[in-house]
């Protein structure tokens, strides 16, 4: 089954937070701040054309809604949660 954000949100898996410390300490669970980046996985067809399926993306800490597809946990999105986009170039925009 696929899923199609609808009302101009977008679906992103968040990318997974570090398991160790830079000094080799594992980090438990409990531990662990919430990822607030990740990939876009799909996009609603009334969405703003600023964001792709593909585009990595931070996001506004507690927003959005958690949701399981399959065994992968994903977070709906209000185009104005997001709040980076990366991007590939040598100039930023003044």
């Amino acid at each position: 089954m696929k899923i199609r954000p609808m009302n101009g949100r977008v679906l992103v898996r968040p990318l997974e937070t570090a398991e160790k410390t830079k000094g080799g300490i594992v980090i438990p669970d409990t531990a662990k701040e919430k990822p607030r980046e990740g990939e876009v996985i799909a996009v609603a067809e009334d969405a703003t054309e600023d964001v792709a399926i593909g585009d990595r993306v931070i996001y506004r800490q507690g927003g959005g809604t958690e949701i399981h597809v399959g065994e992968q946990e994903n977070v709906f999105l209000e185009t104005d949660d997001l709040l980076v986009k990366y991007v590939e170039t040598d100039e930023i925009p003044e």
